[in-house]
């Protein structure tokens, strides 16, 4: 009797205890030069994915496989890699890591961009903006601010963060998603979580299929990204081809994130790319670019590159297109943004740099540096808190009283032009445009009403263009007008509705934006200002 307690002792023992890695897997013996050789590869993959994809970028897709380099990128012959924003906001992390140390902050982060001028695009455009007018990170990349929040930059910008936590996902994916904030939220703050997280576990794991599966294990499954890798990831395990998938994740996912540079649909692509790439360079290029027409495919690309640099190591990229930039990347000016100062670096050293803060991340999460090689404590993937924001939360900013529904997201603030429309805020102004053109936008809030009330509302349209305005006091249709814009500077309409016959009710007011209007371009909807009184 005695043994068999002490043998059900022990079961349950087992059974409770929080799993542990075998002591061979628990620690990671990682030669220093081993490192910065995969380090090195790692910035070196992301510059000829992204060269090699930047055809395709916002564009339809490829069908023949790609092998080389543009003859000219930019305006510039390709014998040093040229200033782009895949990886020139990495520099500036490394920079603020060196100047602040491990315990980096994302509002010095922030302060870091803004010294040295980054942010060219999208999000990470109106970061800069906001960094310029004074705001500082994280509100930056928050979507009280920045209306693109949901979209790659701080995906793209995220690989920095796995090489400086090799085989540490949680601490990549911490980093990631702190980081991320600079520019982005919620959505793409998981993604620059999910792709720290990809680069981390590469430095352990000899399968991309479970650096994907670990990975996705980072972000709460609550989160759209999460669910979206999900989807990937069962797919892809009941052996559909990657271009099933891909077509099946914009289906599910472009009606939600209306661009082609959504950190969701690109991340899905991202997975499929480091899945199907089988950890060869060639190939895991090539299935980012032919997946799915209209992505942000160069970013996709450098990204499962760098996971197959990190995997193998130099010895994995094409030797002839690296020799090609001789060791050196530079650039002053991007997107009509003047860098400061000029950049003019060598990739190894970015190597050593990087690999130099790696070190002391390492040391100070239970690894050493033991002469020349690292001990490092591996970590197994747990999920980060839920961050999750919807976008009819941004009435909790502008008017709480009123509820937001069916409006839409698209790319918003730059020059791209990706989308017809966005729904976000500028400064006190509410800027709505629908998910679905058919239901429109619906501003909802059910309130008793007294005395001899009235609705108020001041709205405005985009120049050139229209949008039609319907108001329901409960089943009445009390207002219909079409909203076109003036030529030149908006022009506000002020508009006042009578409730009088419904004083001493309860009473739900309905107010829609409908954009398709015949004769005329679909506007965003412009609200200044919508009260009862």
């Amino acid at each position: 009797m005695t043994r068999k307690i002490a043998v059900l002792t022990l079961i349950a023992l087992c059974v409770s205890a929080r799993p542990a890695l075998p002591q061979s897997q628990a620690t990671l013996n990682l030669p220093k030069d081993e490192y910065i050789d995969r380090v090195h590869a790692a910035w070196m993959g992301q510059v000829l994915g992204m060269l090699m994809g930047y055809q395709f970028e916002h564009k339809q897709g490829a069908v023949a496989p790609v092998d080389r380099l543009p003859e000219i990128f930019r305006g510039q012959r390709l014998d040093f890699v040229p200033l782009d924003d895949d990886w020139y906001y990495e520099i500036v992390a490394l920079r603020a890591f060196e100047k602040h140390g491990i315990g980096l902050t994302v509002r010095q982060l922030g302060e870091q961009w803004l010294e040295n001028k980054a942010g060219f695009w999208s999000c990470s455009r109106e970061a800069l903006r906001l960094l310029e007018r004074g705001i500082q990170a994280p509100d930056t990349g928050h979507p009280r601010y920045n209306r693109s929040w949901f979209t790659i930059g701080a995906q793209f910008s995220a690989e920095i963060y796995g090489m400086v936590a090799p085989g540490m996902p949680n601490l990549a994916a911490r980093l990631g998603r702190e980081m991320g904030h600079v520019q982005g939220y919620a959505e793409a703050a998981d993604g620059s979580a999910f792709v720290a997280g990809l680069l981390s576990l590469a430095f352990a794991e000899n399968d991309p299929k479970q650096v994907v599966r670990q990975a996705a294990r980072l972000i709460d499954p609550s989160s759209p990204y999460r669910q979206a890798l999900d989807q990937t990831i069962a797919m892809a395990e009941r052996g559909r081809p990657y271009g099933e998938i891909a077509r099946e994740i914009q289906d599910r996912w472009g009606v939600e994130y209306q661009t082609t540079n959504s950190a969701v649909i690109n991340g899905a692509i991202t997975a499929l790319a480091v899945w199907f790439g089988e950890g060869d360079f060639s190939r895991s290029v090539n299935v980012a670019l032919q997946a799915a027409d209209f992505t942000d495919a160069d970013c996709n690309a450098a990204t499962a590159a760098a996971v197959v640099g990190v995997m193998h190591g130099m010895r994995a990229l094409p030797q002839k297109l690296v020799a090609q930039f001789n060791d050196r990347v530079r650039g002053d000016e991007l997107a009509g943004i003047r860098i400061t100062p000029p950049l003019d670096e060598s990739m190894s050293g970015l190597a050593r740099r990087t690999a130099a803060i790696g070190e002391k991340f390492v040391v100070a999460n239970g690894g050493a540096v033991d002469g020349r090689v690292l001990r490092i404590r591996r970590q197994s993937p747990v999920a980060l808190p839920p961050e999750l924001f919807r976008v009819s939360d941004l009435m909790r900013y502008w008017n709480p009283a009123w509820e937001l529904i069916g409006a839409g997201l698209g790319n918003e603030g730059d020059e791209l032009r990706l989308s017809r429309g966005s729904t976000y805020l500028d400064g006190d102004v509410l800027v709505t445009f629908p998910r679905d053109e058919i239901r429109g936008v619906m501003l909802r809030r059910t309130l008793r009403l007294s005395g001899t009330p009235k609705l108020y509302l001041e709205v405005s349209a985009e120049a050139g263009k229209a949008w039609h305005l319907e108001i329901f006091a409960g089943n009445d249709r009390i207002l219909s007008q079409r909203i076109v814009g003036a030529k030149g500077e908006r022009a506000w309409q002020q508009i006042q509705v009578g409730l009088e016959q419904y004083a001493g009710q309860d009473l739900q007011l309905r107010i829609y934006q409908r954009t398709l209007v015949f004769g005329r371009l679909p506007s965003k909807a412009f609200w200044r200002k919508i009260e009862v009184q």
